[in-house]
């Protein structure tokens, strides 16, 4: 079953209208679907097609044809089988990907070729987060993967519909705490639990949708703990972690859309392991509460073929605690952020032209946020709002070719206390670095233009091109102090100009038959490219230590020209038939490049990286084996430290069985092993602040249960 593009709905919406539907038309593909088919987001509005029945789609490599811009999967199946804890954890082996991992299994933000923090944005179901996670390594995001239907990054120009700080991509949570379906039979969920080894960890997370008579409800909750991890030479001090938290959501769901609203919850407890924050006992605690909503109306006629919103706001907090140097446990620092964004978009109906047909949707977006901090906190108070316009068009001309044109304006500000310091970094005896009240405004402007094109034996080919200014953030712009868990005394630059790249991107992709394709090369040239520069300088926790002090590295947000290049790779190949499936073999490869124009490295970026191995699906059974191995990161900027290469050996077999859900009470039960880093090897990040004092988790064995009903 698969949907023609003019009418597939946002964001898993299947269903059009307000007010009662008939039940034939109020359910998921959930239990017809014979194969797994994943729609990402379309060229003009990012969609995703129901989900999938998720015994079809396991081992299978997820390719997305449908877009104009690249886009990583992780299906419901996949998280389920890996059970991450971040976001991270979820992404880190993607090709194109990595992470931070500054505290495993807690805060751990995804890094999208070579980029992270302010250029990778973070969403749950179309809006922004709204936490802390990019101002520093050591905060935890407020999402956790296993009540997630599916995570999508999205890269490229489609990244324009989100805004300038999305110019590395954007990683997209996907669920159903708003409901966008009602599940035939009136019920659907799903319940997992699993085990590790390397660090005692538990897990438990259930999620249920229902309804009927054009109601939808939803509601899910999950619990993790472990204990601090081992790794091949020790045990990884002061690594433990615990996070809970649920969501409920209803909507009314009809035969001309739908609007529906949830509240989330998070809080969690992490330790911050290497160096002193081990020896302070650093731990942060994050919780958050969270309002979304979201709707979409489709009229009967006129211009408008359809109006989607989506809107949301967060309350955030976390407190720094430790040893401090009063010697007394407590908190150190705390940071508040409250933070809304709503966005809505008109698609209009297609236009028939002697060109071919067009489509397209005009969106606006605002944002407000408001961040606040105490203690020992390296950002003072701050004010943000973004105002947007954009625009996406596509003209389809026949034979499987089609134009992307999009553009993106926006208007941001940001307000708050400003620091002067000298220009060597260093303190002047008897003076203190001038403080002024400052507000940055900023237009930055961005457009982009593709092409799509249908090859034979189902290959797809897409060539963009794109021109995206970012506006520098509010820590970018007022850092002024220092920040004990990452260990940094960070000090922003008032004034920074607009970032601005240009990026050429190429892709070929096959999502069917028995070769699974998807490759991309890409090359980004940057003007005025900022970033953390290491001055060599060492502080301790004010400004008049610096050059004096031993406890803080001194980090200077500056702008240079820099260029990126790279590519990523992974192929699937289905070999020799065995029962209702096959034996294969798959592969991946990834790497970037990164330079300023003076030939100095880009610091903190992930080294080439390639894999393959075996597998095996058929009759229920899923099995693997797969090598993973990094190259030693030896391109690296001034201060920094090599990386020595490292191999991950993984290995994994499951069945799933289909049961009679009026004897067993479930559908399908899913019971596994999987393995991790099996020859126990010494495991660092070369993109990680932290990779010369901590080791990521050495041999690892978990068990996995998922019963589906």
């Amino acid at each position: 079953m698969r949907f023609k593009r003019s009418s597939v709905l946002l964001a898993g919406t299947i269903l059009s209208g307000l007010g009662p539907a008939p039940s034939a038309r109020a359910q998921t593909a959930e239990a017809t679907l014979p194969e797994l088919t994943v729609t990402s987001p379309s060229p003009i509005v990012p969609t995703v097609a129901p989900r999938a029945a998720p015994s079809l789609s396991t081992g299978v490599l997820p390719v997305v044809t449908s877009t104009f811009s690249p886009v990583t999967v992780v299906t419901r199946d996949q998280i389920a089988r890996d059970q991450p804890r971040t976001l991270g954890d979820a992404l880190f082996d993607r090709p194109g990907i990595s992470s931070s991992t500054y505290a495993p299994g807690a805060a751990s933000r995804p890094i999208i070729r070579g980029l992270d923090n302010a250029r990778v944005r973070i969403q749950e179901n179309g809006v922004g987060i709204g936490d802390v996670s990019e101002l520093g390594e050591d905060h935890a995001v407020p999402v956790n993967p296993l009540v997630a239907d599916r995570i999508e990054v999205i890269r490229g120009p489609a990244t324009l519909r989100y805004g300038s700080q999305a110019i590395g991509g954007v990683v997209s949570a996907e669920n159903n705490r708003v409901p966008t379906f009602i599940p035939q039979g009136g019920v659907s969920g799903q319940v997992t639990t699993g085990y590790s080894s390397v660090d005692n960890g538990r897990l438990g997370a259930a999620s249920v949708d229902a309804g009927g008579d054009g109601i939808a409800v939803h509601a899910d909750g999950f619990k993790t703990a472990t204990d601090s991890y081992a790794t091949p030479l020790w045990v990884q001090r002061n690594s433990a972690t615990e996070s809970q938290g649920g969501a409920v959501g209803i909507s009314a769901i009809g035969d001309r859309g739908f609007l529906g609203v949830s509240f989330s919850h998070y809080d969690a407890l992490y330790q911050i392991p290497g160096g002193e924050a081990a020896e302070n006992r650093t731990r942060l605690d994050p919780r958050q509460d969270r309002v979304l909503a979201r709707g979409e109306y489709r009229p009967l006629s006129g211009p408008i073929e359809a109006i989607r919103f989506w809107a949301g706001g967060s309350v955030y907090r976390h407190d720094e605690r430790g040893i401090g140097e009063d010697g007394i446990d407590g908190v150190q620092a705390t940071f508040k952020n409250r933070e809304a964004e709503g966005r809505i978009e008109l698609q209009h109906v297609p236009v028939f032209t002697g060109f071919g047909t067009l489509t397209g949707a005009l969106g606006f977006q605002s944002g407000r946020r408001v961040l606040s901090t105490q203690g020992e906190a390296f950002l003072p108070p701050t004010e943000s709002r973004a105002d947007a316009v954009y625009l996406f068009e596509e003209l389809a001309v026949g034979n499987g070719l089609r134009f992307q044109a999009a553009g993106r304006i926006e208007g941001t500000r940001s307000t708050s206390t400003a620091t002067q310091f000298p220009v060597d970094y260093l303190p002047v005896a008897g003076e203190d670095p001038l403080q002024y009240g400052l507000r940055r405004r900023f237009a930055p402007k961005s457009v982009s233009l593709g092409a799509l094109q249908d090859l034979p034996y189902g290959f797809v080919a897409s060539l963009n091109g794109s021109y995206v200014e970012r506006a520098p953030t509010a820590y970018e712009l007022f850092s002024a102090g220092p920040h004990d868990a990452t260990a940094t005394f960070e000090i922003g630059d008032p004034t920074l100009r607009l970032e601005r790249a240009r990026t050429i991107e190429a892709s070929l992709r096959r999502a069917v038959g028995p070769l699974r394709l998807d490759a991309t090369g890409y090359y980004t040239r940057y003007t005025g490219f900022i970033y953390k520069r290491e001055t060599g300088t060492r502080c301790d926790d004010d400004f008049a230590s610096c050059g004096s002090g031993d406890e803080l590295r001194q980090i200077v947000y500056s702008q240079a020209n820099a260029t990126f290049y790279g590519a990523e790779i992974a192929a699937q190949l289905d070999v020799l038939p065995i029962g209702d499936g096959f034996a294969g073999l798959e592969a991946q490869y990834d790497f970037v490049r990164a330079r300023f124009d003076d030939g100095s490295a880009v610091p903190r970026i992930p080294p080439h990286r390639v894999g393959g191995g075996v597998f095996l699906r058929a009759d229920g059974w899923f099995a693997r084996v797969n090598l993973l191995h990094a190259f030693a990161q030896t391109d690296i900027a001034p201060f920094q430290t090599f990386t020595p290469g490292w191999d991950d050996l993984r290995a994994e077999v499951s069945h799933t069985r289909t049961l009679d859900p009026l004897v067993h009470g479930f559908s399908e039960v899913t019971l596994g092993l999987q393995g991790r880093n099996l020859l126990d090897d010494q495991i660092r990040n070369a993109a990680s602040f932290k990779k010369d004092e901590i080791l990521l988790p050495g041999r690892n064995l978990r068990l996995f249960l998922t019963a589906r009903f």
